[in-house]
């Protein structure tokens, strides 16, 4: 008689499967990864708990594209307006989402708030790391009531699945995916192969039932989300959770998004009272400031479809060590040797006996290259250590050469510098050479316009 359990080796960094033990993933190439794990305990057809299986399912048939009638899909609007626009405008019904991020960031927090704050919709949200209890107590220090959210502890998908069919929630929230264990997989919680099928069977069930989902994931030491990758391709929505615990703010990012953007971006800010959305993160992450220092410079950059002013500062000092230090925070280190690099040619500049510290206020992390200019004021302002005015922001790329290169949508940079009281904004003459073509934009801002196409030229009006 032959056995009914079959096992298969998992990688546990990307998910591959292989028959047998390898010691180096083909796919991510690394090593010692690969975990033995049962794939089939016994045979049996699945017998998934939210379908009738007295009916005989219809089997599917083929249909031509030009007789499918296109509608646009309704939304389940939040009250949460950075989570609306992440998603692009709400929730899509029978829509699966995936939000992972790092432990302590804020994850069962923001959606237990969006539950709670649901009054209309009966939502169901299944924690399997914490007690009814626990999540009380946080729905208490939120100060939010709702008769009609519920809450499951369980971790079992079948049990689940009995629970959502006597309730019928509208929404339906797992904190988290890796606490979730299958009856038709013989491995422990959290296992690539349990991972993959606690995921597919709620994929079936969110598209059979409309009933849109919301897995919270976990993510490993390197960043990625914890599980096969596979997972992020069977759901419909990817957003990361992330920011540093030691500050208050939190990005909320779309990573993937089959009903709309994957540009955007949600800014929340954590209190005591659960996470407020910042609808104009640009005042608060510019100091305010009575006197004028040496060193720091405002950058117009877009983060996802959103303008953003931020603060850019910058120390330069003579360095005490025979190796000149290079410290960076919320920029990329080999951007900011270029920038030196390109100051040390094209302006004469001597920073190879120099320190330089560079640090970008409120705990973001910038890949925008529009920061560039404002990244070179602030080296040159610390440098003379002549404060520059407060009433400049900057929004330019600087290339190898020294030119200042043209940027995108910078209507919107020089709008939201406008809105924010700045007086100047310094931008690429690249930029406004293209714009002159469609009726200059200084006829449409207030502010003053200052466009460069050099480094030089920077250093001589700065200074």
């Amino acid at each position: 008689m032959k056995s009914s359990v079959k096992t298969a080796f998992f990688c546990s960094n990307c998910g591959y499967e292989s028959l047998k033990w390898l010691g180096k993933c083909p796919s991510c190439e690394q090593w010692n990864t690969f975990i033995e794990e049962v794939i089939i305990k016994e045979q049996k057809e699945k017998q998934y708990q939210w379908k009738d299986h007295s009916k005989v399912e219809p089997a599917s048939k083929s249909t031509s594209i030009d007789t499918i009638i296109s509608t646009k899909e309704k939304r389940i609007v939040t009250n949460d307006s950075e989570l609306n626009r992440v998603l692009g405008g709400g929730i899509v019904p029978g829509s699966i989402i995936l939000v992972a991020g790092e432990p302590g960031i804020g994850k069962s927090t923001l959606f237990l708030q969006n539950g709670l704050l649901l009054q209309n919709i009966i939502t169901l949200y299944i924690s399997g790391e914490e007690s009814e209890q626990q999540i009380k107590l946080r729905a208490d220090r939120l100060g939010m009531t709702n008769a009609n959210f519920y809450l499951l502890t369980e971790t079992s998908t079948q049990n689940i699945f009995q629970e959502i069919k006597k309730l019928q929630p509208q929404l339906i929230i797992i904190d988290s995916i890796q606490t979730l264990q299958s009856p038709f997989i013989d491995s422990s919680p959290g296992s690539v192969s349990q991972i993959r099928e606690c995921a597919g069977e709620f994929q079936r069930f969110a598209k059979e039932t409309s009933i849109p989902v919301f897995l919270i994931g976990h993510i490993t030491k390197d960043g990625t989300i914890a599980g096969p990758k596979i997972l992020e391709h069977m759901v419909d929505t990817v957003l990361q959770f992330e920011g540093d615990r030691h500050y208050t703010y939190r990005l909320l990012r779309t990573l993937k998004n089959r009903f709309g953007s994957t540009s955007e971006l949600g800014i929340y800010e954590m209190t005591d009272h659960g996470m407020r959305t910042v609808s104009n993160p640009s005042e608060i992450l510019i100091t305010q400031k009575e006197e004028q220092l040496a060193g720091v410079a405002i950058a117009s950059t877009i983060e996802g479809l959103r303008p953003l002013l931020i603060e850019v500062q910058a120390l330069v000092t003579q360095s005490v060590y025979g190796t000149p230090q290079r410290t960076v925070t919320g920029f990329d280190l080999r951007r900011l040797q270029l920038l030196l690099a390109v100051l040390e040619k094209r302006g004469g500049f001597h920073f190879g006996l120099k320190d330089v510290f560079l640090n970008i206020a409120g705990g973001l992390k910038v890949e925008d290259p529009s920061s560039d200019l404002a990244v070179l004021s602030a080296l040159l302002s610390s440098y003379e250590d002549i404060a520059l005015s407060h009433q400049i922001c900057f929004a330019g790329e600087v290339g190898l050469s020294g030119e200042i290169r043209a940027v995108n949508r910078i209507e919107q940079r020089i709008a939201e510098a406008e809105k924010l009281g700045f007086e100047k904004i310094i931008v690429s003459k690249y930029n406004l050479s293209a714009g002159k073509q469609k009726n200059s934009n200084n006829l449409k801002f207030n502010i003053e316009i200052v466009t460069m196409s050099k480094v030089e030229e920077l250093y001589k009006y700065l200074f």
